[in-house]
């Protein structure tokens, strides 16, 4: 704890905020009885805010172990919930509502399924949060799954997937007659005393902690600014994130899990870590001297130099966040940013002061710092894209028919509306307004139908390049198809014009 403390620690943390670019960074560590606290840098650039513990930060899917641990409290209580356990069907629990395609996948998904990502279901979040006269609401996102596609047989293999996070909710507002902010606030933050978390950012500004709000930021590499902006609120992705707290309060949760504490029981933390999919295919995947990363239910569990470490990221737009405990060392941290590289700070940071606890001296310790950028740059020189740049560089064909053919509204059951318009004489498409908002430009490979879209999500980075295509009939497009998540496309029909 004495590390925490020191001058290299803190100069630690802003070298790494300015690498980065994190405006501003929170940190709590536990350790045994002795908890540290700090804020770094400001929670606004406009005006000037400093950033501290007490600063509340959108933390993503770091949020996931409490709706994994809300759907646990559900399992424990065989006297009002006997039908909910692990391996029951979903489909049973939740008739007429979830229902999926594919043959057997309504029959034979389970809690536990849903829990660990190994649903055969790819992550669909494109989909998610279409802003109509109607909003989406986790009822809705459970009966919009028989309109999705699954790419994989089920238990096959893990697919991360932030829509089953978000059924698990609907699961415990029917079964508890509670929304499922007000189940989190009966159940973890009450007793907890995290009295400054809530579900959604309305949720926080209507209890007067709007002033308390960290502004997420984006950081424009080629202009050398940050573009700011506000939370806000997605009652179709609670679940999956959208949980606003601060480290002051969310170290209280840590705590909870890691030494079973009310309303944590024995019962309720093996349910939670159990280790159910291993998250990658390559085993060779992964962090110096640790084992593979296994998810067990709203967390992920690997081994670090003999030891236990259990814990889960964040990212979402404008914020970064981690939470992490050693069980063996009492040892335990939450760290969120308000920029979306916060979580590779966040990393950085929990492995060098899980070095410190465990001892390690400082020439056999990894360069973390290395680790996380190498990593990065692994995950930007995708194989698939350079091939795809390689045929824009040296085989696309001109476009010869008018973009105009192209322009109109296209429809998907499971995706909704997708407008193609035209921008900077390109075929492109708005979608900037759902949960996981995206833009799509389109830049044309051969024979009028094929086509390379630039996918960008408003995120740093470079944008993801993604094949698509289109279906003719009479000179007229009829059908668009685009591979969000990989292979089959989705295919969206063209809406006849009134």
């Amino acid at each position: 704890m004495d590390y925490l403390n020191s001058p290299g620690f803190h100069s630690r943390v802003e070298k790494l905020m300015q690498k980065y670019h994190v405006p501003g960074l929170a940190i709590a560590v536990t350790e045994g009885e002795r908890t540290f606290s700090a804020g770094y840098g400001l929670a606004s650039l406009d005006p000037p805010k400093p950033c501290t513990a007490d600063t509340l930060f959108d933390i993503g899917s770091s949020s996931k172990s409490l709706t994994a641990a809300s759907v646990g409290l559900l399992v424990r209580d065989n006297d009002k919930y006997p039908d909910v356990q692990y391996e029951t069907i979903m489909s049973k629990l939740l008739p007429e509502d979830f229902v999926m395609s594919g043959q057997g996948y309504t029959e034979g998904v389970t809690v536990e399924d849903i829990l660990s990502h190994r649903t055969g279901l790819p992550r669909h979040d494109d989909h998610l949060g279409v802003q109509a006269a109607r909003q989406d609401d986790a009822q809705s996102v459970t009966r919009n799954l028989r309109n999705l596609q699954v790419t994989a047989p089920l238990r096959s293999k893990y697919m991360y997937n932030n829509i089953m996070y978000t059924v698990a909710t609907y699961l415990v507002e029917k079964k508890s007659g509670l929304t499922f902010a007000d189940f989190l606030q009966n159940y973890f933050f009450g007793p907890l005393g995290m009295h400054s978390s809530h579900l959604q950012p309305e949720r926080s500004r209507s209890f007067g902690l709007g002033d308390r709000i960290a502004t997420g930021y984006y950081w424009h590499k080629e202009t050398g600014r940050y573009t700011g902006f506000e939370p806000l609120n997605r009652p179709e992705g609670q679940g999956a994130g959208w949980v606003i707290t601060s480290v002051n309060d969310y170290i209280k949760w840590v705590n909870a899990m890691m030494n079973q504490e009310h309303p944590i029981d024995e019962e309720v933390y093996e349910g939670l870590v159990k280790m159910r999919t291993l998250t990658t295919e390559d085993v060779n995947e992964r962090n110096p001297l640790s084992s593979p990363v296994v998810y067990a239910s709203g967390l992920e569990v690997f081994y670090y130099r003999g030891h236990m470490v259990i814990g889960h990221d964040g990212a979402v737009s404008g914020f970064g966040s981690k939470h992490f405990f050693v069980p063996d060392f009492k040892l335990g941290g939450a760290i969120f940013g308000n920029a979306v590289n916060a979580g590779d700070v966040a990393e950085i940071l929990s492995q060098e002061l899980i070095d410190e606890v465990l001892g390690v001296s400082l020439p056999e310790r990894p360069d973390w710092d290395k680790v996380v950028t190498d990593r990065n740059l692994k995950y930007e020189n995708n194989p698939g894209e350079e091939e795809m740049r390689r045929v824009l560089r040296e085989d696309a064909q001109p476009q010869k028919m008018p973009l105009s053919a192209y322009v109109g509204e296209y429809w998907n059951p499971g995706y909704k509306g997708l407008t193609v318009g035209i921008k900077d004489n390109k075929l492109f498409i708005d979608a900037t307004d759902r949960s996981f908002g995206f833009s799509l430009a389109f830049d044309h490979v051969r024979d009028e139908t094929e086509y390379i879209a630039h996918l960008s999500d408003l995120k740093p980075g470079p944008e993801a390049l993604i094949p698509a295509k289109f279906m003719f009939e009479n000179d007229r497009a009829i059908k668009l198809g685009v591979e969000f998540d990989g292979p089959p496309l989705i295919w969206f029909d063209r809406v006849e014009e009134a």
